[in-house]
């Protein structure tokens, strides 16, 4: 079943996904290339066998694959710095890979492209709880990092729903959040320092262990570019001490309009609880025959609020939000009771993509929209979908806008397929028009590419593309995403 996808599946009538055309010369030196990065990195570090490659023609996005031309899997910086050098010199195109969990086609490579697979490079490099830091490799999973300080009270705050699986090189290349960013931010709140390898296989270091650098703030620039800039092969993030308890709660409303408004309310009002996160009737159906959370099956949307400190600072945050939702018409209001009933209630928000899944496709979309307009998207959004038969899920974090309609349909119909990719489009042009972007966590990769241009003009579109060019100029890093295939430099 399709996990994420704007585009239908080829075989499926739809157009093959565009690509920048493959270099025959590339194509024509495969057993060269393959033979010269066999040199390159450890034994076994090469994949190039058709049925091997399967693993790697697509990611979490898909509805389209690719076999790369070849997959190299580096286990140091040296031996990236080595293979980007060759790639370089030999003008082959290089797509990085973490855990291939991308909602946006960040990892699909294309015919002529070596997929780097950083999988390997999964070290816990060192723990500074003097400093609240954690040096990791790229390719450690983003929950194993707070599996490996937990004991000492401390936890990393960015995460994705993905995080059992997703590495930090990922993260880093999306920028991802997760439930709990509303209060401690997505990745880039949280990065510090990365060890970068250009594309000519020169490492840099940005960042470390202290709070800010001179100069200008490549770092910033590095998280949420989508491994276009360079590959990280090692990231210093921030650890933070764990509150002294938490408490997720259900609201539950009659209408995803009153929902929105409340969460819009509780934010105007100054109240950062750590999470805020939303789910419609049928997301809310869908979780919990998964899940057996214990959510209300008698409301048309939920609200999950978690807030975290001393017993007394939560439960005066909790009067307050509590107020607030019954200006708002809250028919349901339970608090979690106990550890295990919290994890549940966090169990089933968290394995929404995948409870989805099994019941139907479906198309992740991924915008951001200031919470005033909160009410007014989730209207539209279901008017959308409704004009085009489709049903849709709405699971996203609502404490900062970033949303998440699931839209289901039958993607072995190809007319049901299109117009499933159709009403995704709309649904982000909508967040575009009121104020918002088209993505908050996911990134553009492949999925919202072509339509770059309707949230930014030629001349913005431009200045991003001379920035990427700066560190690429021959556009070998990742190079057929985030940007229209039409209008590129040379």
């Amino acid at each position: 079943m399709s996990k994420a996808t704007s585009h239908a599946a080829e075989g499926q009538g739809c157009a093959p996904i565009a690509f920048l055309p493959p270099r025959p010369d590339v194509l024509a030196r495969r057993d060269e290339i393959v033979a010269a990065l066999a040199g390159l990195v450890s034994p076994g570090g090469v994949v190039r066998a058709p049925l091997a490659l399967k693993p790697f023609e697509t990611d979490a996005f898909v509805a389209y694959r690719q076999p790369p031309l070849a997959v190299v899997l580096p286990q140091t910086t040296a031996e990236v710095s080595a293979v980007l050098a060759y790639c370089h010199g030999a003008g082959v195109p290089v797509v990085a890979r973490g855990a291939g969990t991308s909602l946006s086609g960040g990892a699909i490579p294309q015919a002529d492209a070596v997929v780097l697979g950083l999988s390997r490079m999964n070290r816990i490099l060192e723990i500074d709880l003097e400093n609240r830091t954690a040096r990791v490799e790229a390719g450690v999973t983003n929950l194993s990092i707070s599996e490996r300080v937990a004991a000492q009270g401390f936890f990393y705050a960015p995460d994705p729903s993905s995080q059992l699986a997703c590495t930090i090189g990922g993260n880093i290349a999306m920028n991802s959040g997760g439930a709990h960013c509303l209060k401690y931010g997505v990745t880039t709140n949280n990065l510090l320092g990365v060890t970068l390898v250009l594309i000519d296989g020169t490492v840099v270091t940005l960042g470390g262990k202290h709070l800010d650098a001179g100069g200008y703030d490549l770092l910033g620039l590095v998280c949420g570019a989508e491994g276009q800039l360079g590959v990280v092969t090692e990231a210093v993030v921030r650890l933070i001490a764990r509150p002294e308890g938490a408490r997720p709660v259900l609201f539950g409303f009659d209408s995803s309009e009153e929902a929105g408004a409340c969460v819009a309310d509780i934010i105007a009002a100054g109240i950062i609880p750590v999470a805020i996160e939303f789910m419609d009737r049928p997301a809310i159906a869908i979780c919990e025959a998964f899940a057996k959370a214990g959510y209300p099956l008698d409301v048309a949307a939920l609200l999950i609020v978690e807030v975290e400190g001393a017993e007394a600072e939560m439960a005066a945050m909790l009067a307050e939000i509590v107020t607030i939702a019954r200006r708002h018409g809250v028919r349901t209001v339970r608090e979690s009771q106990s550890a295990t009933e919290a994890a549940l209630i966090w169990k089933g928000r968290k394995s929404a993509f995948g409870a989805t899944g099994r019941i139907a496709d479906y198309i992740c979309m991924d915008g951001t929209v200031p919470l005033s307009q909160l009410p007014y998207v989730l209207k539209r959004t279901a008017e959308i979908c409704a004009g085009f038969g489709l049903e849709v899920a709405n699971v996203f974090h609502a404490g900062d806008g970033n949303m998440h309609p699931l839209i289901l349909f039958n993607a072995n119909d190809p007319v049901e397929a299109a117009k499933a990719e159709a009403a995704g489009n709309e649904i982000l042009k909508l967040c575009v028009e009121a104020g918002g972007c088209l993505t908050g966590e996911h990134g553009v990769g492949l999925e919202k590419r072509d339509l770059m241009r309707f949230q930014y003009s030629e001349a913005e579109l431009a200045q991003q593309m001379a920035v990427r060019a700066a560190f690429d100029p021959r556009w070998l890093l990742n190079p057929s995403k985030v940007f229209p295939l039409e209008g590129r430099p040379a």
